[in-house]
């Protein structure tokens, strides 16, 4: 499985089947700053990484996001990936998601 995914692809994807798991990994910081996720994506914190990596699903396809796609989300993919779990990033992270005229929604507080 690739590493990364073009936002145009996901746009694609996601019209074409919803069996995909969203996930904004974006450290907190930069999380609590933008008051903008991507429809559907739950955030997880990348700190706690070996918390959450156990309940996610091996039969579906994850996609996670940080702010640009740098070493957050390299970290996450490379963790992610030596678990089994079918996992890419959004090459450019949320940044180049909206900058290919992505969706976004205001994150609930």
């Amino acid at each position: 499985m690739n590493r990364t995914i073009l936002s145009n692809d996901l746009k694609q994807l996601l019209v074409d089947r919803k069996n995909i798991l969203l996930l904004d990994v974006r450290r907190r910081n930069d999380y609590v700053m933008d008051g903008q996720k991507i429809p559907g994506a739950a955030w997880l914190d990348p700190g706690k990484l070996a918390q959450w990596s156990t309940a996610l699903p091996l039969d579906r396809e994850i996609v996670i996001y940080c702010v640009r796609g740098g070493s957050v989300s390299n970290a996450v993919v490379d963790q992610l990936q030596a678990k089994g779990i079918k996992a890419r990033f959004i090459e450019g992270g949320i940044e180049a998601w909206k900058n290919a005229g992505g969706k976004t929604v205001a994150k609930s507080k």
